[in-house]
């Protein structure tokens, strides 16, 4: 009669061997829990296995069976179709998340792995050796105390729009994006109405890490030695009060920039099943969008502090004319002043004094409307057709300050009453003085 083969693995058979030597007395139960790495409970019961249907009883009784846990061979087929059809250049995890959130399918990303493996929409990443290790930078402590800011140029839209640039802040102390927008590049204007719906929204944070892009910081070599040479960006966020950080490298500001790569990998898929075609629409689903990415990804703060400062009401009015493009000029002898291939030409009555070859600021608001600012006094101007004619001279010495009204208040006005009923007091006095006298 054939006898019956009985398949085991190397552990197993190494337990079979301690089993049996404590069977045989050559051990004790101490000692055999010691050896397999088990309680002395656990080893009564694989001695009992073991008296009862010997080698077999140490056989993990659930070799050979399917998994109590295996999902259906339907739902399988159906996850298998979706992933072909819908979800082919997901990764597993985001995957994972579609077939329960749109189909109702549940399960772990890992079954979503191999079954994608299987389908070769996935390729094995091979372990990475000899990597360093490094040390991160550890997150600030608060909330509102660290903003990384920077913009990524990327076919956001696939082939259903032009390339965009997304700016995007992501506070370092979370990992929470704080705001996002959809723009066509990275210019000042841009970055102005960005900070500006920042503001309205969060209040001001105290400092704000960046790159070394044109920007946010001049990268000529004089800038070293020259301090005043400064973007239009750093101006403006010192004058609100916020401190700009500009990064040696893009690792230093590393948290904003594995951000964009998780929303290159997520947003732009997130944004195709919603068939989203142009920049207005992408904006608007970032606004639904971010705070459910958020939940997802955000850590709690060290401290529970929100250090973003409220902007005063000073603050607040001046917002316009400090993200503004501003630029010097200096009035000519005829008291025009030359921007952007434009001529203003200056009238005669201003709310302060003018002469001749004053430095004034030029601001250009985000709304394109001109301002000349001089001493902290906008001068009214109109803006010339064509050149003017060269003059060397004028007779002028300086554009003057406005003329007082010509109104005179009647006799019975407030503001006279109180100067005659004043007098009619002291004269009353006198008087009263006199008689005592």
């Amino acid at each position: 009669m054939a006898k019956e083969l009985i398949s085991m693995t190397k552990k197993e058979l190494s337990n079979y061997e301690i089993i049996q030597n404590l069977i045989d007395g050559k051990i004790n139960g101490t000692d055999a829990s010691k050896q397999i790495g088990v309680t002395i409970r656990h080893i009564k019961r694989l001695k009992k296995r073991v008296d009862d249907c010997g080698a077999e009883g140490l056989i993990h009784q659930g070799r050979g069976k399917e998994g109590n846990r295996k999902l259906d061979s339907a739902i399988i087929d159906k996850m298998k179709e979706h992933l072909k059809e819908t979800y082919y250049d997901f990764g597993p995890t985001l995957a994972c998340e579609k077939l329960e959130e749109n189909h109702n399918i549940k399960t772990n990303k890992e079954t979503v792995r191999q079954t994608m493996i299987d389908l070769e929409l996935w390729k094995v990443k091979p372990r990475k050796t000899g990597k360093k290790w490094h040390v991160w930078r550890a997150r600030k402590d608060n909330y509102g105390e660290l903003q990384q800011f920077d913009g990524s140029y990327h076919p956001w839209l696939e082939d259903r729009a032009e390339e965009m640039c997304l700016l995007l802040s992501v506070d370092d102390a979370t990992g929470k994006i704080t705001h996002a927008k959809f723009d066509y590049n990275e210019g000042v204007k841009a970055v102005f109405k960005f900070w500006l719906e920042y503001l309205a929204k969060n209040g001001l944070p105290l400092s704000v890490y960046l790159d070394k892009f044109s920007t946010y910081k001049i990268n000529h070599k004089n800038a070293v030695d020259n301090k005043e040479l400064i973007t239009q960006f750093e101006r403006a966020m010192n004058q609100v009060g916020i401190k700009p950080i500009t990064a040696h490298s893009p690792q230093a500001k590393g948290r904003v920039e594995r951000m964009f790569e998780t929303l290159q990998d997520r947003l732009i898929k997130e944004m195709r099943l919603v068939n989203i075609n142009t920049i207005e629409q992408a904006n608007e689903f970032l606004i639904k969008y971010i705070p459910i990415f958020n939940a997802k990804f955000a850590v709690i703060p060290a401290r529970k502090k929100d250090l973003h400062k409220k902007i005063t009401k000073q603050v607040k009015d001046q917002l316009p004319q400090i993200f503004s493009i501003q630029k010097q000029r200096k009035v000519s002898n005829d008291y025009t002043i030359r921007f952007e291939n434009d001529y203003f030409q200056l009238e005669q009555e201003q709310p302060t004094t003018v002469y001749k070859k004053d430095t004034v600021i030029m601001e250009k608001h985000l709304d394109d409307t001109i301002k000349i600012n001089l001493k902290n006094k906008y001068l009214d101007y109109k803006v010339l057709p064509e050149r003017p004619k060269k003059e060397i001279d004028i007779k002028l010495p300086a554009l003057t300050i406005k003329k007082q009204s010509n109104y005179i208040p009647p006799a019975n006005h407030p503001w006279r009453n109180q100067f005659l009923f004043g007098n009619k007091l002291k004269v009353e006095q006198k008087e009263k003085i006199n008689l005592k006298n």
